[in-house]
């Protein structure tokens, strides 16, 4: 590509070196600079790429892109400099350009908050998808292109690979792009070099505060809002404690969704259902709609996730019928993600890995009422020890019947783990067993089921392999699960 075809859209402060040449690639690796290519410094946060110009100019590269630049490196060499306030923000719009302005070949839909961005995002796929569309998918799950499946490392990936992915999902006939949009995606620039059509805002609290990520909730919530005037339609939980702050410098068209009457799509009552090979919730849509929706997930939680799901696919057109059918069947890898349903037991897998979400997990399968909550649990070795005490605090507290486990021990002891996670219960009355081996927990937990029983393996949720001793073997929490359930007659 003409490096003038490149720059097109990007603001620079300063050209030096000749802008009619050809680039070979684009690239912020500069472990991947080779002959010719384009150049964008980073600074990250152990990390500065400006660091590696001269390494990145030795392998040949054309063109450097870069927020400063020490001129003695490149005395006599033939590279064009282009200087930007944000070598960021220049990296988004190079992406975009580089690989054709992907997204204006799409309808793109944002999806952000603290929660509930994965469900969503997959419940949106999926009723785009009763109607007959193709669509592809970026997030935590990862990408999604068509029949062509990759993992990510970020939820929100770097704009050069959300590029990337756009561009293949145009070429494989998707219609529409939903993607996860996390707050660090919005501060760093990766959904920058392009306008969602739409967005959806699913709720706010604390979250990722800290140091490398924000410094208060004040600017949390001031990145996460960011996503409201990059979009053209924004569809926002009207419940939200934090509505009016999250709405207030919206640039875009607003649709609400929640269960106030002042919402655009509300419901007032739920229902939660068990029957066999189904465990979820039932709602009427009401305001803009009105029309029955049962979602094959459980939980309060998971009526906003739908809804807002509805909103947004009936604000561009969908009909109720596509919306009914998908939220029946959705599941979703992971996320309260039920493997058996029936009178006599209920099993699930979920990603619930600190106290926050296994309170928030537990909490909801009590509105099941069931005779027993056995919960099956580990905590992650080389990680705080704070939240091993939390969650057996909170396991002791609300579940009838844990089982102590593994969960990517990674390199500490599997019994020193569970010494901690015994910290947390000891503070409590609940009843506890400690199976260290991660598979024999979960066949102990449907061999010992009683009729009526929930049984919760969390932790792990799509993740599909155990980390031992730095060494990754495959190990699916939903396949064991399985397993157990056909050893022990509950499953074909």
């Amino acid at each position: 590509m003409r490096l003038e075809n490149l720059l097109e859209r990007i603001p620079y402060k300063k050209v030096q070196g000749e802008l009619d040449r050809e680039v070979t690639e684009l690239v912020f690796d500069s472990r991947k600079a080779c002959p010719g290519c384009a150049f964008v410094a980073l600074t990250g946060l152990r990390l500065d790429g400006h660091d590696y110009i001269p390494q990145v100019i030795e392998a040949g590269a054309g063109v450097i892109v870069a927020e400063h630049m020490p001129q003695e490196e490149i005395a006599d060499k033939e590279v064009t400099v282009i200087l930007v306030e944000d070598s960021r923000l220049a990296l988004a719009e190079l992406s975009a350009a580089w690989f054709g302005h992907p997204a204006e070949k799409l309808v793109t839909i944002g999806i952000t908050g603290t929660k509930g961005k994965t469900t969503t995002a997959v419940m949106v796929k999926r009723i785009l998808e009763a109607a007959g569309e193709k669509v592809g998918l970026i997030g935590t799950l990862g990408a999604f292109m068509g029949d062509e499946h990759v993992e990510t490392v970020n939820t929100t990936p770097e704009s050069y690979d959300i590029q990337k992915y756009f561009g293949r999902m145009a070429e494989v006939g998707c219609r529409y792009a939903v993607m996860e949009v996390s707050s660090q995606g919005l501060k760093m620039h990766r959904v920058d070099g392009f306008t969602f059509d739409y967005g959806i805002f699913t709720n706010i609290s604390p979250d990722h505060i800290g140091p490398g990520e924000h410094e208060s909730f004040e600017e949390y919530l001031f990145y996460k809002s960011q996503l409201l005037q990059r979009c053209r339609l924004g569809v926002v939980n009207r419940d939200d404690e934090h509505f009016a702050e999250i709405v207030k410098d919206a640039s875009c068209e607003l649709v609400t969704f929640g269960m106030s009457e002042e919402a655009d799509y509300c419901t007032d009552r739920v229902d939660y259902l068990t029957r066999h090979g189904f465990m979820g919730i039932a709602f009427h849509l009401s305001g803009r709609a009105n029309f029955p929706v049962e979602v094959n997930i459980p939980g309060l939680f998971n009526v906003y996730n739908a809804m807002a799901a509805a909103a947004l696919c009936l604000t561009i057109g969908t009909g109720e019928k596509a919306v009914q059918e998908a939220l029946k069947t959705v599941t979703v890898d992971g996320r309260m993600e039920i493997v058996y349903a029936s009178e006599k037991l209920a099993a699930l897998v979920d990603y619930a890995h600190n106290a926050v979400s296994m309170e928030s997990l537990l909490s909801t399968l009590r509105a099941y009422h069931p005779k027993r909550l056995v919960c099956v649990f580990g905590c992650g070795g080389n990680r705080s020890k704070l939240r091993r005490y939390e969650m057996g605090e909170i396991g002791g507290r609300m579940a009838d019947l844990c089982i102590i486990t593994a969960d990517n021990s990674r390199w500490e002891k599997v019994e020193d783990i569970i010494a901690d996670i015994r910290v947390g219960m000891d503070k409590t009355d609940g009843k506890f067993v400690e199976i260290p081996d991660r598979r024999e927990a979960i066949c102990y937990s449907i061999e010992h089921a009683e009729e009526g029983d929930i049984i919760a393996v969390i932790g792990k949720g799509h993740e599909d392999y155990q980390e031992i001793c730095g060494v990754r073997t495959h190990f699916l929490d939903r396949e064991e699960l399985q397993k157990a359930l056909v050893q022990y007659g509950y499953m074909q």
